[in-house]
């Protein structure tokens, strides 16, 4: 946050306390911030439309009314994969929420928070506490503070009650490739991350997750949240989901159709379930979102369904309780599906959570208030805006076989959450119009560097026939086939993977840098090998990087499945991000052996292949190494400086083992990437996950936290300064680094050790910030999306 923004966020901070002062709207301290009128939560239409479809149980239309009108209460989620998910719920359940027991706030006793009686080993929990309170109250500024920070280190994600209970119908095994066909702002993406990642010993599960967005801009807003979760797995694209292109991978040198075994469809909906945060909802809704959105919804279900491999498994999801949006769409896909599709019983899972079964029997109503029961009774006039797939199926025996009663309706009141529907498909066979892909498929002639199915990028969203490959084709078609694949196989073996030269779509936002793949015998590796001892196993072949010309600044990684993925589709893919970073260019690191030193982001992908530069610390020098700037070796234990004495300079690897016998202690490993100096140690972590490794060790951050605050402006002035007078192409991280390595070779007389301020370390996360965002998406790592548009309801 800039120094300007910073201001204005504490002189809106006075004019609250003030009375709200500085707004139109007078001194009512209880009203909105900066005095905006309060909006009547009252909707004569809604209130009638839903009485009416009586899709509230009789006797509790007042209790889910007023359950709409109030504030929807706070909720977080632990990041569930990570090793030290048991250390962080222990310290919010023995610190943090102890801290809040008897405590008031403006006179009113906080309400202690508490687990999601649904959610597996109490790894989410929501509490009544407000954002205005938390930023308000003094008392809770420790607590607040702890949720900002660990929840930019992806340790705990702030995600509504109700939309975590798509993923975990998914019920991901780490072997699973898996489509988030509408993935954006990205807190469910990063669930199906977690559930990849179940066995931490596993640096490369065999599954991928594919997140897609139609908007440009919030697919960085995607890329942001994925990134925290520093996974090789996970790759960012930018395609309309009703018309997502067919993928290709090479499967034993032939080229096979890409169908998921696991797909989520948390399509664009009216948000008539968000009411309780959307507060514009109240003033805005009519059934005519509802009915606009049907058909897009309808295709991009259907699509989904397209590309689900049989066995699979696709969650629709809605954060409306509307049937226009949710039973009339997974009527229509199944009674089209023949069979083919059939929604799973989910009635035993995810118990604690209080579900309303779907309904069979609904109306259709104009935003007038006019009603109708059949499509035999619209007019002429109102038939674009009404469809026949909006109505229920009329054949009850039909009907019955559908058991749309399998669907899940959420409704507010039950469970103090928003609104929200579920429904579960199955794919037990091919889709009618598909049913003669398979065999097809095998029938073509193998065409060397052919990765383009023919008819997949249809774009507009209709039932035709997506997957099964033309049979007839004219001589002319074939020659520009031909001319195609001679490029794609050109630079298949270069290993680009980038948009194509002469791009026939248009292709809105930021235009990508391509990603190329590092060649088996690139001389770059070599050194990096030797110095590192990486294992004879290491995937060299999937290291990429964003550049095919000049000096490589980055590598990336990612996992052997996504590199398939990219090297057979790259010319019909927008792909935002993928990878992460595991080694960074130190220009002078060649006179210690090796230019590339090691990126925290990617450490526990790598660190399973390394096998020298290890440096084994106990937890008091972990507390060192995470406190003090630059430590002299003094200040280590006996044995790390007897580990250190005979390694050369450069970058090292620090290993913190717990120890059972110690039970006090931190009991969960944690791996650091540092440098060793001539005369100092010291670890190369951003701010944030120092502070949180601190914090689970048990040492007080919250002070030092404030001072770097204070700092923080005198800091951003520096790296401007510093910014300014970098060379042009040359990466403000790596010069950042080469700086903090001059010195420390240099000077071996004082050092200055004082905790958690603006050390190197932080000036250069704060570098490369300033220097994404100059850079916008060229960047591998691209900054989060200001896109702060609330119209799309998704959470």
């Amino acid at each position: 946050m800039g120094r300007r923004a910073r201001d204005r966020r504490r002189q809106q901070q006075q004019r609250q306390e003030r009375g709200g002062d500085g707004g139109g709207g007078g001194g009512d301290r209880a009203g909105w911030a900066g005095g905006y009128p309060e909006i009547v939560k009252e909707n004569e239409l809604f209130e009638r439309y839903y009485r009416e479809l009586g899709i509230v149980p009789a006797g509790e239309w007042d209790a889910f009314m007023a359950a709409l009108r109030e504030p929807l209460p706070a909720t977080l989620r632990i990041t569930g994969y990570r090793s030290h998910a048991k250390e962080i719920l222990h310290c919010l359940k023995e610190k943090y929420f102890r801290e809040l027991q008897d405590l008031e706030v403006d006179g009113q006793k906080v309400e202690m928070p508490q687990s999601l009686s649904w959610y597996p080993e109490e790894l989410a929990w929501h509490t009544n506490l407000s954002r205005k309170i938390l930023r308000k109250s003094p008392q809770l500024e420790k607590f607040h503070q702890f949720l900002v920070s660990e929840t930019e280190c992806g340790n705990i994600s702030r995600q509504e009650a109700v939309s975590m209970i798509p993923p975990l119908l998914l019920n991901v095994n780490p072997h699973h490739k898996v489509l988030d066909m509408c993935a954006a702002p990205g807190s469910k993406t990063a669930q199906l991350i977690e559930m990849l990642h179940a066995d931490m010993s596993v640096p490369f599960p065999k599954g991928f997750v594919i997140a897609n967005d139609v908007d440009n801009k919030r697919c960085y807003l995607l890329v942001h949240q994925a990134k925290r979760l520093n996974s090789p797995c996970i790759m960012v694209v930018n395609h309309d989901a009703s018309s997502i292109p067919n993928l290709q991978i090479d499967v034993d040198g032939r080229k096979e159709v890409l169908f998921y075994d696991r797909i989520l469809c948390d399509v664009p909906c009216s948000g008539d379930g968000t009411m309780r945060k959307n507060i514009d909802v109240w003033k805005k809704w009519t059934t005519q979102n509802s009915l606009q959105l049907h058909g897009l919804q309808l295709r991009i279900a259907t699509r989904g369904v397209e590309q689900l491999a049989e066995g699979g498994r696709m969650v629709y999801s809605t954060c409306s309780l509307n049937p226009i949006e949710n039973e009339a769409v997974i009527a229509s896909l199944l009674e089209k599906s023949q069979g083919a599709l059939e929604l799973a019983d989910v009635s035993s899972e995810l118990p604690g959570l209080k579900r309303m079964p779907g309904i069979t029997k609904w109306k259709v109503m104009l935003k007038d208030g006019q009603w109708f029961e059949e499509w035999k009774d619209v007019p002429s006039n109102r038939q674009t805006q009404i469809r026949p797939t909006m109505f229920p199926v009329k054949d009850e025996e039909k009907l019955k076989a559908m058991n749309l009663e399998r669907c899940l309706r959420i409704l507010p009141h039950h469970q103090n959450t928003g609104g929200f529907f579920v429904a579960v498909i199955i794919k037990k066979s091919p889709m009618p119009w598909n049913k003669r892909q398979p065999k097809v498929h095998q029938k073509l002639p193998q065409r060397t560097g052919d990765t383009e199915v023919k008819s997949a990028n249809s774009d507009n969203g209709s039932e035709c026939i997506t997957e099964e490959p033309t049979l007839v084709e004219n001589e002319e078609s074939k020659k520009m086939q031909e001319l195609q694949n001679s490029d794609t196989e050109q630079s298949k073996k270069e290993g680009v993977c980038g948009p194509p030269p002469s791009k026939k779509m248009k292709l809105f936002g930021f235009k990508e840098d391509p990603f190329v793949f590092l060649p088996e015998d690139d001389p770059l590796f070599l050194p990096i090998q030797k110095f590192y001892a990486l294992d004879p196993s290491f995937p060299k072949m999937n290291l990429l990087t964003r550049t095919q010309e000049g000096k490589k600044r980055q590598l990336y990684m990612v996992s052997k499945e996504l590199r398939n993925v990219l090297l057979n589709n790259s010319e019909k893919m927008k792909v935002i991000n993928t990878g992460i970073k595991v080694w960074s260019r130190n220009s002078d690191g060649e006179q210690f052996g090796c230019a590339f030193r090691l990126a925290q982001e990617g450490i526990y992908t790598l660190y399973p292949f390394i096998h020298a530069r290890i440096i084994n610390v106990c937890i008091e020098d972990v507390k060192i190494l995470l406190t003090q700037e630059n430590p002299f070796l003094s200040k280590f234990s006996s044995e790390t400086q007897k580990k250190v004495k005979d390694m050369a300079m450069g970058s090292i690897v620090l290993k913190y083992d717990p120890d059972p016998e110690k039970p006090d202690d931190l009991q969960c490993p944690i791996v650091l990437c540092g440098w060793q100096g001539k005369t100092s140690l010291r670890a190369f972590v951003p701010k944030n996950e120092r502070l949180h490794y601190l914090r689970m060790m048990g040492v007080e951050v919250f002070k030092a936290k404030r001072k770097e605050e204070e700092s923080e402006s005198k800091t951003e002035e520096e790296v401007q300064h510093r910014l300014a007078q970098t060379e042009e192409g040359m990466d403000v991280e790596d010069k950042e680094h080469d700086l903090v390595t001059k010195m420390e070779a240099e000077i071996g007389e004082e050092s200055s050790h004082s905790p958690v301020e603006s050390s190197a370390v932080e000036v250069e996360n704060k570098s490369e910030d300033l220097d994404q965002s100059s850079k916008n998406a060229n960047s591998h790592v691209s900054q989060e999306s200001k896109d702060t548009d609330t119209s799309n309801v998704k959470d």
